[in-house]
């Protein structure tokens, strides 16, 4: 059984999710700066559709940023203390691999060990929620082994 220090886990995902706002929030401003058209300049019919299209795109940038900024309000707030049964706050082996239900992630290292964040509203989550260390489970046809549960 793996012994799991859950707050470094924790701290890894709040910092990765923190680099991955600000560098959002970087293009995000990047590209609203180029999607303003100046006032004092008659439009032309071609500058004005781009300066729609960037600012389609900057509301869709706008997104992304508060679905960053809502992960980093999660991790903060979830009991990553010892579970028996896969819920949030759990690490859980899974076929081998490891995942922190928390929040959706790409794979990340945390002591040399790779991860990654699956979500509570994931679809493989309603197959494993709920499940204990040596339960299989279906998910898409597929049993899939819970080995672990911290």
């Amino acid at each position: 059984m793996m012994n799991w220090n859950k707050e470094d886990i924790r701290e890894t995902m709040l910092s990765l999710q923190t680099s991955a706002l600000h560098s959002a929030r970087d293009n995000y401003l990047n590209y609203l700066s180029t999607a303003r058209l100046d006032a004092t300049e008659p439009i032309e019919n071609d500058e004005q559709a781009q300066a729609e299209v960037a600012a389609d795109f900057a509301e869709a940038l706008d997104d992304t940023l508060h679905d960053y900024a809502d992960k980093l309000d999660k991790l903060k707030m979830i009991d990553f203390g010892p579970k028996s049964t896969v819920d949030e706050g759990a690490v859980v082996k899974l076929s081998g691999r490891y995942y922190v239900i928390a929040v959706s992630t790409s794979k990340f290292t945390c002591h040399g060990r790779e991860l990654m964040g699956i979500s509570t509203m994931a679809p493989i989550f309603d197959a494993i929620g709920g499940a204990q260390a040596g339960d299989t489970v279906q998910f898409n046809g597929r049993g899939l082994t819970v080995e672990e549960v911290a």
